[in-house]
């Protein structure tokens, strides 16, 4: 027997989008508490793979512009004295 594909993850913009929905609906105030609860543990798991998300994002941003191998962070000075 053949088991079922697994479905990908859903994309950064499918999770935000979620999550936004998933406030909306805490904010009006009109669930159960067990409803209010439901939603505030799925919101927090959205949260995570939002950050996640993010994370890659910046790491693979980092590698594509450091063009000096093994460079040390440099200090930001605004010229603006």
């Amino acid at each position: 027997m053949k088991k079922p594909a697994t479905p990908p993850p859903p994309s950064f913009e499918q999770s935000l989008n979620e999550l936004e929905s998933v406030v909306d609906a805490l904010e009006k105030g009109e669930m159960t508490l067990e409803e209010s609860l439901a939603a505030f543990e799925r919101g927090i798991g959205l949260t995570r793979v939002c950050q996640q998300a993010l994370d890659t994002a910046e790491q693979r941003v980092r590698i594509l512009t450091d063009t000096r191998p093994n460079a040390e962070p440099e200090p930001f000075e605004p010229n603006d004295r």
